[in-house]
């Protein structure tokens, strides 16, 4: 696996929005995830999960959703919007593909571009690295429409999510 580090340090975007309705300058950048983090990473996986894994039929408590964003600890990186910190991306960089491990925004925050953001960035980076991307998605997640819209296509399945891929064009 290759250290993706310094590949998200650079992952910075300053953009205008397009929307008459958002007219100041959006900033996005990451930050990498530290220990005291934690707590943040348990609220954002609690509200902007817990009601998919439950749609799904999986209950977890705290422990549970603790041990998951412990896992990989080492590609979490902080999501900053406007220097508020929003969410989480967590990648796992491969010679062969960049896998999304996980990626939620707080709700309030969801449905105002920002996923897609930074999808398109994620994507780029895919793109300069001439690297798929990868993912898994619970089958009743909202969050698969942002990944359709990007691109991705469902390449299988099981009782619980889709795995997706996104392909970069040679």
């Amino acid at each position: 696996m290759i250290n993706y580090s310094r590949s998200m340090s650079s992952i910075k975007q300053v953009s205008e929005s397009n929307s008459a309705s958002q007219k100041r300058a959006a900033i996005i950048s990451f930050r990498r995830a530290i220990p005291n983090d934690r707590a943040f990473l348990l609220t954002l996986r609690k509200t902007s999960m817990d009601a998919n894994l439950k749609a799904a039929g999986i209950y977890l408590n705290d422990h549970s959703h603790m041990q998951r964003i412990d896992e990989f600890f080492s590609d979490s990186h902080i999501i900053l919007y406007q220097n508020n910190t929003i969410g989480l991306l967590k990648l796992g960089l491969f010679s062969d593909k960049i896998h999304l491990r996980q990626f939620q925004l707080l709700p309030a925050y969801q449905g105002l571009g920002i996923g897609s953001r930074i999808l398109g960035l994620v994507k780029r980076k895919a793109q300069e690295k001439q690297l798929n991307i990868t993912l898994n998605v619970l089958l009743n997640n909202p969050a698969k429409a942002l990944y359709l819209r990007h691109d991705f296509v469902v390449i299988d399945s099981n009782e619980l999510e889709f795995q997706m891929r996104w392909q970069w064009l040679k």
